[in-house]
C-alpha cells in the first residue's frame, strides 16, 4: 500500500545508494552462528548519508516534481547517475510527486510511467541433493513454519540489502526461520551447512549455490514462467494522472532511463551444455543402424538441443567405408559412418571437441587419413571445433563463440596420446598437451581479451570416481590461468568435482553416447551452465542412465539421489 514518503524516505535513500557486489570467492569456511540481527542492525548496516548530502552529490536543483523511493526498492533497480538534471528527491509542498515502489501501490487514479520486475532465486549449497520445493511450503517457512518440501531446512538467510525488498512482497518474515546477515557472511560462511539456504537476486548468483526450483519453475531455465514464480518483486514508477500529463516527454524518457527493467534479461543469458565421451561405434553404432541414427538421443534431446550452445566430445572420426558395426568388436580401433553426424544435427551440436585418442584410428587400420573429411562435415553444418585439427597449429587454436554478449573460448588437449593420435606440423589429430604451458598461456590471453575460457582434457583414463593428484594439479593449473570451467572428457566412469579459484572443475563427466553398460559406466553427467552478462552464475547437474548400449535416459529420483550422494562424497562435500 502507498505510504507517505516522509515515513520511509531516509532508509529508502540509503538503500538506494548502497552498492551491490557479486560474490566471487569459493565458499569453504564452515558456518558458525552469529548474534541475532535486529532492525537496528539492518539500519546501521546501511549507508548514513543524509538526503541533503545525497542531493548535493548528484548536483540536483529543485523545481520539478519530486521523486519518492518506497522502502525496499532493490539495489540496482534505480541508477542514480541517470537522474535528470533538476530532479528533486524529497517532499514536494504541492504534493506533485512521482513514486517508485511496488506496482500494487499504484491506485486507480495513478498513471504508470515505467515497470520493472526483480527476480530472486532460492538457493542451497551446490552439493544439496534436493532439487525442488513447493510454493506453499516456502511461504509457510517465511512465516515461521517448517513443513513439506522445506521441512529439512533450518533457516533461510537473506542479505541486509535484500531483506526490505523481500518483505515488500512476501510480508514480514519470521525471526525463527529467516535470518538477516551482511553480504560478507553469505559469501564466506555458509559452505558446509546444507540445512541453511538463502535467497539472492538472480544476477548475484554464483555457481557454488544450487538454484532450487519452485513448483518445477527455475529462473535458470529458458522456459522460466515469471507469472508463476513467487520470488518476484513487481515495481513501477507512477504518479497522479495530471502530474504525469504535465511532464515533458523528454523528461519522462530521461527519468525512465534510470530504471533497470529487470535483473534477468533473457538477451544477456546463455545456456551451455557440456558432455562426456561420445564414440559412435560398436554396440551404440549397431543400435543406430537398427533403430535409426537419432535413437541414442531420443530421451534426452531436449536437454541438449534446448541449450544455446551444445558441446559434444567426439572421439572417433568419420570414414565413408567404415564397416558395418560389430557389437562384439574386440579390436580397439574405431571409425564411424559419416551418416551418423545426423545425430549431432538432431541434438543441436555447436562445438565439437577433438581431443579424443581414436581420431586417427582409420589411418592405422586402413591407411586413410579421414581427419580432414571429418572436420569438413562439421564446418558444413556451422559447427566449430577445437582440441584437434588439420595440423598442430589448427589443433591448438581455440574455438570462439559469442552469444547474447557472452564471449566463450574453448581450449583442449590430449596428454595421453597415443603418439599417432596427436597432430603434427603437417598432419591432423588431437592437440598434445606437452608441458601444459601453451594451454595455460592461451587461457590467460583469452581471459585478458574478454573471453570466458573453458578448458577440457582427454586425460589419462582410470575407472575410479576420484582424481589423481597429478590430474588435480594439471586441471587446477588451467583454473589458475583463468579458465571458468575445467572438464575431463576422457572419463567412462564419472568422477569428483570441486570449486577452485573461482572455477568449476569436474574431473570426469562419464559417457554420453558409448556402449559401456557396466554398473559404474552407465551413469552419466550432463552439465548445464548458465551465464549472465559475462558471468558464470549457475551450474545444473543433469543425470542420465545408459540403456540398450546406446540410449541415455533421465535418471529416476532414486537413482539420481544415490548417484549425487556418491559423487558429492568423493568430492569431499558430504
Amino acid at each position: 500500500m502507498r505510504r507517505r514518503k516522509s515515513d520511509f524516505f531516509f532508509i529508502s535513500m540509503c538503500l538506494f545508494l548502497s552498492a551491490c557486489t557479486a560474490a566471487e570467492s569459493a565458499l569453504n569456511t564452515p558456518y558458525s552462528p552469529t548474534t541475532e540481527v535486529t532492525t537496528q542492525t539492518i539500519e546501521t548496516a546501511l549507508p548514513t548519508e543524509s538526503l541533503q548530502t545525497a542531493t548535493d552529490m548528484m548536483g540536483l536543483e529543485p523545481g520539478l516534481p519530486s521523486l519518492a523511493l518506497m522502502t525496499g526498492i532493490p539495489q540496482g533497480l534505480w541508477q542514480v547517475e541517470r537522474l535528470p538534471g533538476g530532479m528533486v528527491l524529497g517532499n514536494n509542498p504541492n504534493g506533485e510527486e512521482l513514486i517508485l515502489g511496488l506496482r500494487s501501490g499504484a491506485d486507480a487514479d495513478m498513471t504508470i510511467i515505467s515497470e520493472a520486475d526483480w527476480i530472486y532465486a532460492l538457493a542451497a549449497p551446490f552439493y544439496t541433493v534436493q532439487d525442488n520445493v513447493e510454493t506453499d511450503d516456502l511461504v509457510a517457512f517465511w512465516n515461521g513454519k517448517q513443513q513439506g518440501s522445506m521441512a529439512d531446512v533450518s533457516q533461510l538467510v537473506v542479505r541486509v540489502g535484500d531483506y526490505l525488498s523481500l518483505c515488500g512482497f512476501l510480508g514480514q518474515a519470521s525471526t525463527e526461520t529467516v535470518r538477516v546477515e551482511p553480504e560478507s557472511f553469505i559469501n564466506d560462511s555458509l559452505w558446509g551447512s546444507e540445512d541453511l539456504w538463502l535467497i539472492l537476486p538472480f544476477d548475484q548468483l554464483i555457481p557454488q549455490w544450487k538454484v532450487i526450483s519452485i513448483d518445477g519453475n527455475s529462473p535458470l531455465h529458458k522456459d522460466f514462467i515469471i507469472s508463476d514464480y513467487p520470488l518476484v518483486g513487481e515495481y513501477a514508477l507512477y504518479g497522479a494522472k495530471d502530474t504525469i500529463e504535465s511532464l515533458d516527454e523528454g523528461f519522462k524518457a530521461a527519468l525512465t532511463a534510470g530504471i533497470v527493467p529487470t535483473n534477468r534479461d533473457s538477451e544477456k543469458m546463455t545456456t551451455l551444455v557440456m558432455t562426456g565421451v561420445t564414440a559412435l561405434v560398436r554396440g551404440t553404432a549397431y543400435r543406430m543402424e537398427i533403430n535409426g541414427v537419432t535413437y541414442p538421443a531420443e530421451d534426452i534431446v531436449d536437454w541438449l538441443a534446448g541449450a544455446d550452445i551444445t558441446h559434444i566430445s567426439n572421439e572417433v572420426s568419420f570414414y565413408r567405408d567404415c564397416p558395418f558395426p560389430d557389437p562384439k568388436q574386440g579390436m580397439l580401433f574405431f571409425c564411424s559412418n559419416p551418416d551418423y553426424i545426423k545425430l549431432f544435427d538432431y541434438v543441436g551440436a555447436d562445438v565439437i571437441e577433438l581431443t579424443g585418442n581414436h581420431n586417427n584410428d582409420t589411418e592405422q587400420v586402413y591407411g586413410v587419413d579421414v581427419v580432414p573429411s571429418s572436420i569438413n562435415l562439421y564446418l558444413q553444418r556451422g559447427m566449430v571445433y577445437y582440441g584437434g585439427g588439420l595440423d598442430l597449429q589448427d589443433a591448438m587454436r581455440p574455438a570462439v563463440i559469442e552469444h547474447n554478449g557472452n564471449k566463450f573460448a574453448f581450449v583442449g588437449c590430449n596428454p595421453y596420446g597415443p603418439d599417432y593420435a596427436w597432430a603434427t606440423g603437417d598432419h591432423g589429430g588431437s592437440a598434445p598437451c606437452g608441458d601444459f604451458i601453451w594451454m595455460s598461456d592461451e587461457i590467460s590471453r583469452l581471459r585478458e581479451n574478454g573471453y570466458i575460457p573453458i578448458a577440457t582434457f582427454q586425460y589419462y583414463e582410470n575407472y575410479a570416481n576420484f582424481a589423481s593428484e597429478q590430474q588435480r594439479e594439471d586441471f587446477r593449473m588451467m583454473a589458475d590461468a583463468g579458465a571458468v570451467i575445467v572438464n575431463g572428457s576422457q572419463a567412462h566412469r564419472p568422477k569428483e568435482m570441486e570449486f577452485y579459484g573461482g572455477a568449476f572443475i569436474h574431473y570426469g563427466l562419464g559417457n554420453l553416447f558409448f556402449d559401456q553398460m557396466g554398473v559404474q559406466t552407465r551413469r552419466e553427467f550432463i552439465q548445464r551452465h548458465v551465464f549472465y552478462d559475462g558471468k558464470h552464475i549457475g551450474t545444473e547437474l543433469l543425470t542420465a542412465m545408459l540403456e540398450d548400449y546406446a540410449k541415455p535416459r533421465p535418471m529416476t529420483e532414486r537413482e539420481r539421489q544415490a548417484f549425487l550422494e556418491e559423487i558429492f562424497a568423493a568430492s569431499g562435500w558430504r
